[in-house]
Parts: C-alpha cells; structure tokens; sequence
C-alpha cells in the first residue's frame, strides 16, 4: 500500500467515527418522550353533549348561560346555543358614551353641550363670537346665531370700532363736494368762488354746490 491509500484510508476513518457520534439515539430520548406524552393528550368534544362559555364552562344541555359579558342569554341545545334577540332599545342621538355590559347596548352619558368654532358652551349658554353675531347653545345641543343688520352711516368716511359690530361716523353725517368731504346740514365754502351743502338725508350723493362769478379768485358780489 503506498502513501496515498494509507491517507485516504485515515480520512475515511474520521469520517465514520464522525457520522457515528453525531447520530446518537439517546441524545433524542428526551424529545421521544415529550412527543409520546403528547400523543396520550385527548382533548373533550362537546359537540352534542353541552356548551362552553368564553371562561371555559361547561353547560348541559338544556341550561340557560351567558356565553360571555356582553352577550344575551343563551340556551345550550345539541346543535350548539341558541341565544335571545332582544329588540334593544334605540341609543340616544346624543349619547357619547354607550356601555356593552350586557345584552344590549347602554347609553352611559348624554352630549349636554354645544360645540361652536372648537370652543364648548354649555346649553342655553349666551355668547357673542363676534361683535356682529349673538349666539346661543340650544337644548338640541345647536347653536343658534343672529347676526346684527347694521344701518347704513350717514357719512362717507365710517370707522369700524374695537368690539363694535356696526361702522360708526365719528364726525357726523357728512358728504362729498369733489374730493373734499364737508359736514351735513349747513353751507360750506369749498373755495372762494364755490359754496356747497349736502343733499338732506341722501348723503351719497355730492353736494350741491353753487358758482358765484369770480374775477381772479375773488367773488364779484
């Protein structure tokens, strides 16, 4: 035998000895045992015989039971339990908070407010979201607005106020001769030759003005 075979002849020998300790039936008697306990395992059937609730419980045939918190009562029979079908009442429009405790639905807690631009008023509550508008939370959980019909100013120039819904005339009513705004109610000499006044009531209209002859800016009478 030449060198060559006696190393071939040493590798296989490390090969077999290896195949031979890694295959070891006792290193499996535990996972044996484990599968045969299982096997011995019978789980009851107890279809036809009784029911069982979602806690487990067995019921005979014929039992009354609730097969859990929130279910209407049952009654076991062979093809499995047979519950009630209450007609519930209807749950509030307004309810918030509804309860499944038992067969039926529960209303818990009833909607006593309004909700107007993300903000929360209480019912028949009075509020004022703009200086134009009044409101009020109504018992239907609603909100009802008016919103203020401001008179038309009798004046050319209103101003709007802090916390004032309508545009006021700090001066007065007042109107317009040209470009220049004068008041109601008396003559006003726009310029040397020029007297205007404004219409009464009918302040959108200019004024009504008067020329007298000039002769170089000065009035003749």
């Amino acid at each position: 035998m030449g060198p060559l075979s006696a190393v071939l002849c040493v590798v296989l020998l490390a090969v077999n000895s290896c195949s031979a300790a890694s295959v070891n039936p006792e290193d499996y008697a535990a996972d044996d045992a484990e599968r045969t306990a299982n096997d011995n395992i019978f789980f009851d059937d107890y279809r036809g015989k009784g029911c069982v609730d979602d806690s487990g419980f067995v019921y005979k045939l014929g039992e009354r039971f609730f097969p859990g918190h929130s279910n209407c009562p049952c009654v076991c029979t062979g093809d499995g339990p047979v519950c009630d079908q209450p007609e519930c009442p209807k749950i509030h429009p307004k309810c918030t908070k509804v309860e499944h405790n038992g067969c039926c639905p529960e209303c818990k807690e009833i909607k006593n407010f309004c909700e107007y631009r993300a903000k929360t008023y209480k019912i028949l509550e009075e509020f004022k979201p703009s200086p134009c508008e009044w409101c009020r939370c109504e018992p239907n959980n609603e909100v009802h607005c008016v919103v203020s019909d401001c008179a038309v100013p009798e004046c050319v120039n209103p101003v709007y106020e802090p916390e004032q819904c309508c545009p006021i005339c700090k001066n007065g009513p007042n109107c317009f001769a040209g470009t220049t705004i004068i008041p109601a109610g008396i003559e006003v000499k726009v310029d040397d030759c020029t007297i205007c006044r404004c219409h009464n009531g009918d302040w959108w209209k200019p004024a009504q003005c008067l020329r007298r002859e000039c002769l170089n800016g000065q009035s003749l009478s």
